[in-house]
């Protein structure tokens, strides 16, 4: 994973470090794009489209951004694009500002929103139309900040599909030139657990790792009456969902956080028949990029040896999903910087590590960068409405704090 130098963790070195609010950039949203922006994202919010499906998505991006004069190209898979303001310098590092663009498989449950998901068990429950707004808001300030000759490093646009499917579509981007030319990569994430009109930012670790696990388990089935006679598959992923979890907290080293934590399980479809075969599926989560290493082989050996246990066949299909994203200091700092300019050192919190997982951290397998948690919540509400819930919505006051997050991330970068 890339380091960033001391000089950018040390304070001095930070780009553009600004210690109060009164610090005047400019790129501040007019009314007008700000009820653009908020009438994008609820159109997007109507129309969620699944990972490497979003051919809508990526068609409105596209138009809005060609008809600001700009050129974006779309990505070899047919969905998400990237988008360049100004000339590349291979002398001067761009910053990238990343979106991701894609729903989830849910239904939409708010009932009396006017701009409620109209396909039928998709939403955007995760925030990434809010995320895509931004980045394209911000995009358009910047682009007429370079037409007006006040942005003096390129800027570029991801819009990455599929990250929602493990791995991620960042591993896309990345494979297509996303990252060429690329010094430092930027994020937001939404937070219903951040009041809108702040930010959320944590050195390090931010997120954790996260993979997929299918086992399936075999063995000859038989009368209840006779379970000696079998082997008893139902007892059998029974024991495997209770203590193989068990077997890998106390294998692990436990500040690293690994966690096995089953979703599915499945096995027969009678009383008085014990089944020949079961299923279990579940996610692999760490807080630790060593850990995360590591896992495939300590949790195929905890549930080799419990299956055997129970006289079943095992066969595990682990699925590597992403690393823990991992913001470096002097990316973190810029974000802090850019934040505080705008809106004053009171609107940047400390946040947590989550045990969340995001492919945001591909990325910063090759470059530098940062993630920020972008408070969603309106101020004063008590009632949390979860990412990944049918539920949930954002303030959309966040918009326009995201796009001045990023156009003064961009303007600060830019001052070296």
């Amino acid at each position: 994973m890339p380091q960033e130098s001391e000089a950018d963790s040390s304070g001095e070195a930070s780009p553009g470090e600004a210690s109060s609010g009164e610090e005047l950039l400019p790129g501040v949203l007019s009314e007008a794009l700000r009820a653009e922006l908020v009438a994008f994202r609820r159109d997007l919010h109507m129309h969620p489209e699944l990972g490497n499906q979003e051919f809508r998505t990526t068609a409105a991006i596209k138009e809005r951004l060609e008809r600001a004069g700009l050129r974006p190209r779309v990505l070899d898979t047919g969905t998400g694009l990237i988008c360049d303001i100004g000339v590349p310098d291979p002398a001067l590092p761009m910053l990238a500002l990343r979106a991701d663009i894609d729903g989830l498989p849910i239904p939409d449950m708010k009932t009396e929103c006017a701009y409620r998901s109209t396909v039928p068990d998709r939403a955007h429950a995760c925030g990434h139309d809010v995320h895509t707004t931004v980045v394209l808001g911000a995009g358009l300030v910047l682009a007429d900040l370079h037409e007006k000759g006040l942005l003096d490093r390129a800027v570029r646009l991801i819009f990455q599909p599929a990250e929602e499917v493990l791995p991620g579509g960042a591993p896309d981007v990345i494979k297509g030139g996303g990252l060429d030319g690329v010094g430092r990569i930027v994020a937001v994430h939404c937070d219903p657990k951040v009041d809108a009109g702040r930010i959320g930012l944590r050195y390090g670790p931010i997120t954790s790792a996260c993979d997929r696990i299918e086992v399936s388990l075999d063995g000859p089935g038989g009368h209840t009456a006779r379970p000696h006679l079998t082997t008893d598959l139902v007892t059998a992923a029974a024991r495997v969902a209770v203590d193989v979890p068990a077997v890998v907290a106390r294998r692990a080293d436990a500040r690293s956080g690994l966690s096995l934590t089953w979703g599915r399980i499945e096995s027969g479809h009678a009383c008085n028949v014990i089944p020949q075969h079961a299923e279990l599926s579940g996610t692999v989560r760490c807080l630790d990029l060593a850990a995360w290493r590591t896992a495939p082989d300590l949790v195929h050996a905890a549930i080799d040896e419990v299956a055997t246990l129970h006289r079943a066949k095992s066969v595990i299909n682990y699925v590597r999903g992403v690393p823990p994203v991992v913001n470096g200091p002097g990316t973190t700092d810029l974000l802090r910087a850019a934040m505080t300019a705008r809106f004053g050192a009171h609107t940047v919190e400390d946040t947590e590590q989550s045990l969340g997982g995001e492919d945001f951290s591909w990325y910063l397998e090759h470059v530098p960068g940062a993630m920020a948690r972008l408070g969603v919540r309106p101020p004063g509400e008590r009632t949390m409405r979860d990412l990944h819930q049918g539920d949930f919505d954002a303030d959309e006051s966040a918009i326009a704090v995201g796009v001045e997050l990023f156009t003064a991330a961009a303007l600060l970068e830019a001052r070296g």
